[in-house]
């Protein structure tokens, strides 16, 4: 089963997130940022061609056999996927269309959800705006693993289990750690993705969808670019609750591995984020930081210091310390 984590618990803190507090110290020093707040207007049209590209996969992957589609998933189809899934965190923060359109930023998620073949751009928006808002959080930061999840999975085989099984926590924990009740736009999101998926298995084939579905579940587990959703908040330095990741595989996730700076400034789209931290750099090149992904996910399984209890959390507003 490989070694045994250090730790036993998280690392309760008593403060709050500090992504507000740098915020007021960053634009007291620099104002100016304030001008990269708002959308970036080139946006739509690259989640468009990246939906257009898996379009025209449906025809070129079409008859192909079961071990042709797992390959060209992984390699092709996901990555596109889990960037159409960093649009959709785009789209939460309404970075597609601006505040001014709320709704135009929602039914452009349908749109941009239609490929990663399960619905889920209502439903992350719900859930991560309040990762923002509450991070860290025993209970509203769902991002956090549960406590089985830590037990469990507190080996180095454990670990590299919990990787590959990434996307089902993702998707079930809120379910169970933060049952909220479906919405409307959840219900219409849910139907659109269902006609899609279905229009897709009578035109296409089941394989075809299994190349949509399998390519976004893979690349959110053991891939390179799922490397981001431990990189982000995983405590690999005592105190640490946040790291930016400033390497190439920015270019395919709209720049989420500026991780420090999208917390500090939601309202920047990703395009502007690496402009963020030109304009403040005594704020972000002394934090910790990450060079790679992979590396970030063989550290993870492999380093007994680090692992699901390597979270920061603190007790929920309102509730008995």
């Amino acid at each position: 089963m490989g070694q045994h984590v250090s730790r036993t618990d998280f690392e309760w803190v008593y403060t709050e997130e500090p992504h507000a507090s740098r915020r007021k110290i960053i634009l007291e020093k620099y104002p100016q940022i304030k001008k990269l707040f708002g959308y970036d207007p080139n946006f739509k049209w690259v989640v468009t061609m990246m939906v257009l590209t898996q379009f025209v996969m449906l025809f070129v992957m079409k008859d192909r056999s079961w071990p042709v589609i797992f390959l060209v998933a992984y390699c092709f189809g996901g990555v596109i996927n889990h960037s159409l899934m960093l649009a959709v965190h785009e789209i939460s923060h309404n970075l597609a269309f601006g505040h001014g359109r709320p709704m135009w930023n929602k039914v452009f998620g349908f749109f941009a959800n239609l490929p990663i073949g399960i619905p889920i751009s209502i439903s992350f928006r719900k859930y991560h705006l309040e990762h923002h808002k509450y991070q860290g959080d025993e209970i509203k930061d769902t991002d956090i693993p549960t406590y089985l999840e830590a037990k469990l999975f507190c080996t180095t085989f454990g670990k590299f289990i919990w990787v590959l099984l990434q996307p089902f926590f993702y998707a079930f924990r809120p379910l169970v750690t933060y049952p909220k009740p479906p919405t409307m736009l959840e219900i219409v999101n849910t139907v659109i993705q269902i006609i899609f998926d279905a229009f897709v298995v009578y035109y296409f084939g089941g394989r075809v969808l299994g190349y949509l579905i399998f390519g976004s579940v893979m690349a959110m587990g053991l891939h390179p670019v799922a490397g981001h959703f431990i990189s982000e908040h995983y405590m690999f330095k005592k105190g640490y609750e946040t790291y930016s990741y400033y390497g190439p595989l920015n270019w395919i996730t709209f720049n989420v591995g500026y991780h420090n700076e999208h917390h500090d400034f939601p309202y920047v789209p990703g395009s502007r984020l690496p402009e963020v931290k030109k304009i403040a750099p005594e704020f972000y090149d002394t934090l910790p930081q990450h060079n790679s992904w992979t590396a970030v996910l063989y550290d993870f399984v492999m380093d007994p210091d680090v692992g699901p209890y390597a979270r920061i959390k603190r007790k929920s507003r309102g509730l008995d310390s």
